[in-house]
C-alpha cells in the first residue's frame, strides 16, 4: 500500500479536489436527515406551513450533489486513470532499457499480464478504492457524530457487532490478497499459452499438434478458473457476512428506538433522524468488503509491478562516458566470455583488430561462437573490461545509446513488426524518404518481389512477417540496415535462407556499401566472403585460421575443407 499511497499523492492537485468534492456531497447527504426531522417533528405539532421551505432545502441539497458529483467523478477517477497511463508508460520504458538476461527469466505472458490486469487493479484501488475508503471514513465519522448528538445509549446498542466487524475485515483481507495474486500468476500462465500458440502456428498445423496443444491450454485455463473461484468464494462469504453484522445493529436499533418512542424517550423525528444516518452507516460498513477487495488486490498487483520496477538493467551507460572517437577502428584484445547463464565461455583469447572501412569476414561451423562476437560490440551483452576497444576507447566507457546508433545489424533471425514493407524498412531511420528506402531495398535484392505484391511497400507482412517467406524476410532485415547508414555494419548470416543465385546477385549490389564502412560479414557461406579484406575462421570459441581468401584455400585447414565441400556441392 505504500507504493500506491506514493502515486496518489504524486497526483494530489488531482486527488484532493475530488475528494473535496466528496465531502461536499457527503455534507449534502448527512443534512438531508436534519431537515426530514425538522419536518416531522413539525407535523407531529401539527405545525405544517413551513413544510414547502423544507421542500426547498432538500431540492437545494440535490442540486449540490448533483454538480459535486460531477466533479468528484471526473477528479477521483481522472486520477486513476493518469496514474494507470503513466504506470504503463514507465513499465513500457523499463522493460525496453533491461538486459537481454532478464526475458530469460520472465515469460512474454507474464509480462503481458503485469501491462493490462495489474495495471487495471492498480488504476481501480487508486480511483474507486480511494473514493469508497474516503467515503466511507467521512460517512461513518459524522454519521456516528449525529447519531451520538441524538441518543448515545442507542449508539451504542447499533454498534455491538463493530469488533465483530473488524475481525471479518483482518481477516478476509489477507486471505483476499494471497488468492488475488495467485489469480494473476495464472492469469499470465494463461496469456503465455496463447502467446505461443499464436507465434507457433505454423509449427503446431505442420506437425497437426493442434488437439495437444488444446489440451495443454485447457488445463492451464481450468486452473484459471478454479484459481478465480477460489477467490470469489472468499469474497462471496465475505460481503453477507458484513451485511448480517450490519443488519444486526439496524435490528437492535429498531427495538429499542421503537421502544423510546413508545415511552416518550425519543421523539418521532429523532427516532426518524437517527434510523436515516444508521441506514448511512449501512452503505459503509457494507462496502468495507469491496475497498478491502479492491485495495487488497491493488497492492498485490503493485507488489508485482515495482517488482519488475526494481529490475536493474545489467547493461548501460557509464556515470561518466568518454566521448564517441571519430574512428570505427575495432580492436579484440585477448577477449574471452562466457554467457551470464552459462559456466564454459564461448569465446577464447580472441585477438583482432578490424581497421576502418575493412571489410572482415567471419567462417565457423554452427555454435564455433560467431554471433556472439558480433553481439559484444554494440554490447547487447557486455565484453570483459578492457578486451573490446571502438577507435582506441573501451566500448564499456562509451555512451551505450550513441555507440549502438553506430552500429547497424542485420541478424540471421530478423524480427519483423505487423506493420508494412515500408515501415519495418524504416524502421531505424522513421524519417526516410520513398527514395531511400527503394534504394535500400533494390541493394537487398528485393525490390522486384516488392512490386509485385498488390500493395507494393505498403503491404502488410502480418506478425512476425508472416506473409513472408525466411529469404524475404532475411532481406527486409538487411535493408533495414542498409537504410539506417550507420558507420559499422554487421551482417550476421544474412542471407542464409536465399538460394546461391540470389545471394550473388545480392552480395554484388552490396560490394560499393561495404567498401563505404567498417563491416563485418558472417556467413556460413564460402561465395559471401570471400572478396572480404580479412577472414577469420572460429572453431570451439577461438580464431583457428585467419588471412584472406587465397592464403586460407592454400593453407589447406578448415576453411579450405569448407570451401571444397560448398564448391563440389554446387557443381
Amino acid at each position: 500500500m505504500r507504493d500506491i499511497l506514493r502515486e496518489l499523492w504524486r497526483y494530489k492537485h488531482w486527488l484532493i479536489p475530488g475528494v473535496l468534492s466528496l465531502f461536499v456531497v457527503d455534507a449534502a447527504h448527512l443534512l438531508s436527515p436534519l431537515v426530514i426531522r425538522a419536518a416531522v417533528d413539525d407535523l407531529v405539532a401539527g405545525v405544517g406551513k413551513l413544510l414547502p421551505r423544507y421542500g426547498l432545502y432538500l431540492l437545494g441539497l440535490a442540486a449540490v450533489t448533483f454538480v459535486f458529483r460531477f466533479a468528484w467523478r471526473m477528479f477521483l477517477f481522472g486520477a486513476g486513470r493518469r496514474i494507470e497511463l503513466d504506470l504503463r508508460n514507465r513499465l513500457f520504458s523499463h522493460l525496453l532499457r533491461l538486459s537481454p538476461s532478464f526475458y530469460l527469466r520472465h515469460t512474454t505472458g507474464d509480462l503481458m499480464a503485469h501491462a493490462t490486469n495489474d495495471l487495471e487493479a492498480v488504476r481501480r484501488a487508486c480511483g474507486q478504492g480511494v473514493l469508497l475508503a474516503a467515503d466511507a471514513i467521512f460517512m461513518v465519522s459524522f454519521s456516528l457524530a449525529f447519531l451520538v448528538s441524538i441518543s448515545p445509549r442507542l449508539t451504542l446498542y447499533a454498534f455491538v457487532p463493530m469488533p465483530l466487524v473488524t475481525g471479518v475485515v483482518l481477516g478476509f483481507g489477507r486471505v483476499i490478497h494471497r488468492r488475488f495474486e495467485r489469480v494473476q500468476e495464472v492469469f499470465a500462465e494463461l496469456t503465455e499459452r496463447v502467446r505461443e500458440a499464436i507465434s507457433g502456428i505454423r509449427i503446431i498445423r505442420s506437425t497437426a499438434r493442434e488437439e495437444g496443444i488444446q489440451g495443454v491450454f485447457e488445463d492451464t485455463n481450468r486452473t484459471f478458473i478454479r484459481e478465480n473461484i477460489a477467490l470469489v468464494r472468499v469474497w462471496g462469504l465475505f460481503r453477507p457476512l458484513i451485511g448480517i453484522l450490519g443488519g444486526l445493529g439496524t435490528g437492535i436499533v429498531l427495538w429499542f428506538g421503537g421502544r423510546g418512542v413508545l415511552f416518550g424517550d425519543l421523539s418521532l423525528g429523532d427516532f426518524v433522524a437517527f434510523t436515516s444516518y444508521l441506514g448511512m452507516l449501512v452503505w459503509p460498513m457494507m462496502a468495507v468488503g469491496f475497498i478491502v477487495n479492491l485495495l487488497q488486490r491493488g497492492a498485490a498487483s503493485m507488489k508485482r509491478i515495482q517488482r519488475l520496477l526494481s529490475e536493474e538493467p545489467e547493461i548501460h551507460s557509464p556515470p561518466r562516458p568518454k566521448p564517441m572517437p571519430p574512428s570505427t577502428r575495432l580492436e579484440f584484445r585477448n577477449l574471452t566470455f562466457a554467457y551470464p547463464s552459462g559456466n564454459a565461455p564461448v569465446l577464447r583469447g580472441i585477438n583482432l583488430v578490424v581497421e576502418e572501412g575493412m571489410t572482415l569476414g567471419v567462417v565457423g561451423l554452427t555454435g564455433s561462437g560467431k554471433t556472439t562476437l558480433v553481439r559484444l560490440i554494440p554490447r547487447l551483452y557486455d565484453p570483459p573490461p578492457g578486451t573490446l576497444f571502438l577507435g582506441g576507447t573501451d566500448v564499456r566507457e562509451l555512451p551505450l545509446e550513441e555507440l549502438r546508433r553506430r552500429i547497424a545489424m542485420a541478424p540471421q533471425d530478423v524480427f519483423l513488426f505487423s506493420a508494412t514493407i515500408r515501415e519495418n524498412i524504416a524502421f531505424g531511420k522513421p524519417d526516410a524518404t520513398e527514395e531511400e528506402i527503394v534504394e535500400a531495398a533494390v541493394l537487398a535484392g528485393l525490390w522486384d518481389e516488392i512490386r509485385s505484391f498488390p500493395e507494393g511497400l505498403d503491404t502488410v507482412v502480418g506478425e512476425r512477417g508472416i506473409s513472408l517467406s525466411g529469404g524475404q524476410r532475411q532481406r527486409v532485415g538487411l535493408a533495414r540496415a542498409i537504410l539506417m547508414d550507420a558507420p559499422i555494419l554487421i551482417l550476421d548470416d544474412t542471407l542464409s535462407a536465399v538460394d546461391a543465385k540470389v545471394e550473388e546477385e545480392i552480395i554484388g549490389n552490396l560490394r560499393g556499401v561495404l567498401k563505404e564502412r567498417t563491416s563485418i560479414v558472417i556467413s556460413h557461406r564460402i561465395s559471401a566472403v570471400r572478396e572480404a579484406d580479412w577472414i577469420i575462421v572460429l572453431d570451439g570459441g577461438r580464431i583457428v585460421e585467419e588471412g584472406d581468401h587465397g592464403a586460407l584455400v592454400r593453407k589447406g585447414g578448415l576453411y579450405a575443407r569448407l570451401y571444397e565441400l560448398q564448391m563440389s556441392l554446387a557443381r
